[in-house]
């Protein structure tokens, strides 16, 4: 039910609209500018800056509210070209920017927005990136290792060393783990904010983090630390000595632990822009949970066997009882993963069109070949150990299965190498281009954007009143709209008239009047929303007459 429910994702949010319009020129000086989004987005402290038209700055406030970011100038701007510099953050935790340039009274010569890196979403800082991929590693692996201790080993004393070496091992990840998320918090802030180093002696620079930036490494710093704490050296009571089934329970405690650690992650990212919200958040903890027993599983299995496989039979038990989990973890992982992508990219297009659907694409592939090393394991090696009845010939038959392990815990090393890249890149792919503009009659032009055909008419071509036409169709010829209304500017060389206000007289067809104060070449610059994830824009020109 919820599947037929579910709308279509979303990526980071997009500028829908802005008052006054981009290159508009007023008469009037506006009070207040407002820039409307698709989603809701949180401002940032100095996250706005405005220029007058010789570049000065101009005191100003912004505030946010839902979908709208307000801009307040202490004075009106004075007659001139006014700039103004935005970054917001959208919900799944990028960043983006941009600027808009209007006029009072007549544009001013040569006026461009100063220079900035926060157009569009900017690039995340690589120490940000590596930190994530550590994290997220050493997450897995304290988390992974702790729950093979506690449901994986048998509860007898042969296996002691076994048991201490990965108790060891997880409070040695664990403290990497903490490390590296807590590491995140500054190296966040310093990438919304668009910063260096000094950003984190403000106060203003901490309060701008939402609350799950605190809350998830909190949960998953306590989560592991509990559940290591609770996982002791892991060991069964001696030999002789009552049961009580306390030791059970604590590593019962300890798995529960490490489980919340691991799916907090959820709590942040791009599930939080998809929808259903609550399904598509489920989903990712079950991926989380399912990734981290397989790598955990596989590292532990790596550690213990060259010890185990001297204990009679108790390599090909551990073995037996981690294989026949780690199928219907697989199968989770491969579903969640599935739904995950549905959700976060909505179709087909984006895997290839954007380099979110692109690392995708290659973490996909690397999994497909840890699946074929986890088959073969599975398969052909461990069948051979469990039939091997000499020490010395479990010995032998162990060095395949061992060396095959660490070959794909390997390979879900580099899988999670891949997902740290992953969790900072928008879904949201590059504007589509436009193709070549096509000159047909003197007053038409067409071009295609994304896939719709778009003619669009100026007629009569003077000085004075004309009348603007756009038509979109299909390949075939048939009307066709997009996501959105097109949105048209025009523009000379001498003034910028702004925003078009189009009127749609039918499907795919919009008309608007315009009077053009000046012959010669004026630009029509034309945008449609062809997808969720794509915007084209196409620039036109037209001669006109005197």
């Amino acid at each position: 039910m919820l599947f037929g429910l579910a709308q279509p994702a979303s990526a980071h949010a997009n500028l829908v609209s802005t008052d006054p319009g981009e290159g508009a020129v007023l008469q009037v000086a506006p009070k207040q500018i407002r820039f409307t989004f698709d989603e809701a987005v949180r401002g940032v402290p100095d996250g706005v800056q405005v220029f007058d038209s010789s570049g000065g700055p101009v005191e100003a406030s912004a505030t946010v509210s839902g979908v709208e970011l307000k801009v307040a100038l202490s004075k009106p701007p004075r007659n001139g070209t006014t700039v103004i510099v935005w970054r917001v953050v959208s919900e799944d935790g990028h960043p983006i920017g941009g600027s808009l340039t209007f006029s009072v009274g007549a544009p001013t010569a040569g006026a461009t927005p100063p220079p900035s890196d926060s157009a569009g979403t900017p690039e995340v800082p690589w120490a940000l990136t590596l930190a994530r991929w550590l994290s997220y590693l050493a997450l897995f692996l304290a988390a992974g290792l702790v729950a093979f201790a506690a449901l994986f080993l048998p509860g007898d004393q042969q296996v002691n060393g076994a048991r201490r070496r990965l108790a060891v091992s997880a409070r040695a990840a664990a403290a990497v783990a903490a490390v590296a998320w807590l590491a995140g918090l500054p190296l966040t802030g310093i990438y919304l904010l668009d910063g260096g180093p000094t950003l984190l002696t403000r106060g203003s620079t901490w309060s701008s983090l939402p609350l799950t930036e605190y809350a998830v490494p909190a949960i998953v710093v306590a989560g592991l630390l509990l559940a290591v704490a609770l996982l002791g050296r892991g060991l069964p009571p001696p030999a002789g000595e009552r049961a009580d089934g306390r030791p059970r329970l604590r590593r019962g405690a300890a798995v529960v632990a490490a489980a919340a650690a691991v799916m907090a992650p959820a709590l942040t990212g791009h599930t939080r822009a998809a929808s259903p919200e609550i399904l598509v958040v489920g989903v990712d903890m079950l991926h989380l949970l399912a990734g981290s027993i397989w790598l955990g599983g596989l590292a532990a299995l790596a550690m213990t066997l060259p010890d185990l496989s001297g204990r009679g039979a108790v390599a090909a038990e551990v073995l037996t009882r981690f294989s026949t989990t780690a199928a219907g973890v697989l199968a989770a992982l491969v579903a969640a993963g599935f739904v995950l992508a549905w959700r976060i990219l909505g179709s087909w297009g984006p895997l290839l069109d954007t380099t979110y659907g692109q690392l995708l694409l290659v973490k996909i592939g690397i999994v497909l070949v840890a699946i074929a090393i986890a088959a073969w394991n599975r398969w052909s090696l461990l069948p051979r150990l469990k039939r091997a009845t000499k020490q010395q010939d479990r010995r032998a038959h162990s060095r395949p299965v061992l060396r095959a392990t660490a070959i794909e815990a390997a390979v879900l090393v580099t899988v999670l190498l891949v997902t740290g890249f992953l969790v900072d890149k928008s879904p949201e792919g590059d504007p589509a281009p436009a193709s070549t503009v096509a000159k047909t009659e003197p007053g038409t032009r067409s071009t295609t954007l994304g896939e719709i055909q778009l003619q669009a008419t100026l007629a009569p071509l003077t000085r004075g009143p004309n009348t603007v036409t756009i038509k979109l169709t299909t390949a075939t010829g048939e009307p066709t709209e997009g996501v959105a209304p097109p949105l048209v500017r025009l523009s000379s060389d001498q003034v910028a008239l702004g925003e078009v206000p189009l009127t749609q007289v039918s499907p795919g067809l919009y008309t608007a009047r315009v009077v053009l104060p000046a012959p010669g070449a004026w630009r029509m610059q034309i945008s449609l929303r062809v997808s969720q994830f794509a915007n084209p824009v196409s620039e036109l020109e037209f001669v006109t007459k005197g």
